[in-house]
């Protein structure tokens, strides 16, 4: 999660929008969108021709001058490995102080990559007088990456969550269908991000639907890419994963959807919650639905409104009370083992 210290709030993105950082006008849509968390990209979207000192200068002005407003602002240099990415980092860390929230590092391999972004950090957050602690989001997108993502979730107190890259992955795997059938394909590599990142008590992030609607399409062509979103992050959401990336605005209303529980879902979760405090815990039948409760369930319903309240449409206090209640028996707060509370 991500703490936002200035805020006083934690955020667990829904939707992070993921944008070329070599436009000011860029930064300027992607603050304007209905988002959770903004990230500029220095590696994979932006030009040859604006890598080095181009997109930094743009960078630099957009951090200073767009409000992003309660935006999570996080950044993608150039991965680690590349000539770009100490220049990347030193250009934002001492261009532009307290102006950002985290740092997303593409291709990482090993818990040996987060350590040595996480002492970069130390240095120019000192350097640059910084106030606010920078936290670290890293991308999946290797086979090592993945068979290290618990080390690399656990290699640094900054870390916040874990991201699965797709395209990167389905290259390096052979693998070509990477839109349509990518939850069957990709089933164990997505699980295996959201197990890792759980049992660090971190996010996860879950890739890009790379379809759009664009002035051509049909609009039974837009009814089928809009559809192809849904079903992707339902059964992403399933999987576990918090949020996923977006690569346009057209796309957050429907995947922030998929990431929050329903008015209907949030009331029944409440009713489920209350009832089964009232009858004195263990293994019950809810008189009112006729469904089975027992501890196990009653947190699944906690992480299920810990997401309303992320989402503003729940109070943190009920949550709160109410996962006082499981802990005053269990000695066990799923929320925050789970990183679901600050």
């Amino acid at each position: 999660m991500y703490v936002l210290q200035k805020l006083s709030r934690i955020v667990i993105p829904r939707t992070e929008l993921t944008y070329p950082c070599h436009q000011l006008k860029m930064h300027q849509n992607a603050a304007a969108a209905p988002v959770d968390c903004v990230m500029a990209d220095f590696e994979d979207a932006c030009p040859y021709e604006f890598k080095g000192e181009p997109s930094r200068q743009t960078m630099v002005e957009a951090l200073n001058s767009v409000d992003f407003g309660h935006k999570v602002v996080v950044i993608r240099p150039n991965n680690i490995r590349s000539k770009y990415f100490l220049g990347d980092l030193q250009a934002i860390m001492l261009g532009a102080p307290d102006r950002c929230h985290g740092i997303i590092l593409p291709k990482t391999t090993g818990p040996e990559d987060i350590a040595y972004l996480a002492k970069l950090l130390d240095r120019f957050e000192e350097e640059g007088r910084w106030t606010t602690r920078v936290q670290i989001e890293a991308l999946i997108e290797t086979p090592l990456g993945l068979v290290n993502a618990y080390r690399i979730a656990t290699a640094s107190n900054r870390m916040a969550g874990l991201i699965f890259g797709i395209a990167d992955f389905s290259a390096a795997m052979g693998i070509r269908e990477m839109v349509d059938d990518q939850n069957k394909n990709f089933h164990y590599a997505k699980q295996a991000v959201v197990v890792a990142a759980k049992a660090a008590g971190l996010h996860a992030v879950d890739n890009a639907y790379l379809r759009l609607i664009r002035k051509d399409t049909t609009e039974e062509e837009a009814r089928q890419i809009e559809a192809g979103l849904r079903q992707k992050n339902v059964e992403a959401a399933n999987l576990g994963m918090d949020g996923s990336w977006v690569i346009h605005p057209q796309q957050a209303e429907i995947v922030n959807a998929c990431y929050t529980p329903t008015d209907e879902e949030i009331e029944k979760a409440k009713e489920a919650v209350e009832i089964y405090h009232q009858l004195g815990g263990g293994s019950i039948v809810n008189p009112k639905t006729g469904e089975f409760e027992d501890e196990a369930t009653v947190k699944g319903k906690l992480m299920d409104l810990a997401k309303a309240v992320q989402a503003g449409k729940l109070d943190a206090d009920y949550l709160a009370e109410q996962a006082a209640k499981s802990k005053a028996v269990t000695g066990y707060d799923i929320l925050q083992v789970m990183g679901r509370v600050g």
